[in-house]
């Protein structure tokens, strides 16, 4: 590496792409994730949707109670 670098013309951000949409995978424990699963398999849908599904009513709930 050299000692100094000329930055004089540099531009910042010119490579910088903002992320649209950031998707945190969440792990499900071994007894959820079976019991979900076998829910979603009835139901004909993916275990994303029955999981949001109780999430959202729970949610509901909650700022029903004011928590």
């Amino acid at each position: 590496m050299k000692k100094e670098y000329d930055f004089s013309k540099g531009e910042q951000g010119k490579f910088y792409r903002p992320i649209e949409k950031l998707d945190i995978p969440v792990y499900l424990d071994k007894e959820v994730k079976e019991f979900f699963g076998k829910t979603a398999s009835r139901k004909k849908m993916g275990i994303d949707k029955v999981v949001n599904t109780i999430l959202r009513k729970e949610m509901e709930m909650l700022k029903a109670l004011g928590v």
